[in-house]
């Protein structure tokens, strides 16, 4: 069966020295399959799916507490780990102090 709704974990990150401040940019870390950005063309790769993408939709329906792997790639990501980043489509941070 499929949802009628669907929840995404969305991972972000921040330049700004005040995260909390209302005009902090955020950006989006785009993975290579996960859906996000609604003009980019759909990722197809059958039959099987990136690990990590698959992962990112079954985390989105459960807590953190039961996904702890999801801090680990959090961590992984702000300290700019090359492998980490390579399953990703985008860093929003390349060139740039971590987030």
């Amino acid at each position: 069966s499929i949802t009628k709704e669907r929840t995404e974990v969305i991972l972000q990150g921040t330049s700004s020295l005040d995260p909390s401040d209302p005009a902090a940019v955020w950006e989006e870390f785009e993975f290579k399959c996960k859906p996000g950005d609604l003009r980019r063309r759909p990722c197809l790769i059958s039959p099987y799916h990136y690990r990590l993408d698959w992962l990112m939709w079954f985390a989105a329906f459960q807590t953190y507490e039961q996904n702890e792997w999801i801090i680990h790639l959090a961590g992984k990501l702000l300290a700019q780990e090359e492998e980490t980043l390579s399953l990703l489509a985008t860093n929003p941070f390349a060139g740039r102090d971590p987030p």
